[in-house]
């Protein structure tokens, strides 16, 4: 499945798309310098990895739907 939408849900934009897959998406087109000014949160102005995003943005609810929200907004 190399699409990041092959169906699109009627109530939900993020319905088949992974957090790993977003986290990968915003990195490849924002940067970490630019997610961690707009997401202020360690793991993307310090410890910049994919794994360590995940950990954190899996337990932390309201870093989740930043992410989540401004993923989002930037679909087509």
């Amino acid at each position: 499945m190399n699409q990041l939408h092959t169906m699109a849900h009627p109530r939900d934009p993020l319905h088949g798309i992974t957090l790993e897959t977003i986290v990968t998406t915003l990195v490849a087109r924002h940067g970490w310098a630019k997610l961690g000014a707009r997401v202020p949160i360690r793991c993307f102005r310090y410890h910049q990895t994919i794994q360590s995003s995940l950990t954190f943005l899996r337990k932390t609810p309201w870093a989740r739907k930043r992410v989540e929200q401004m993923f989002v907004a930037e679909l087509p």
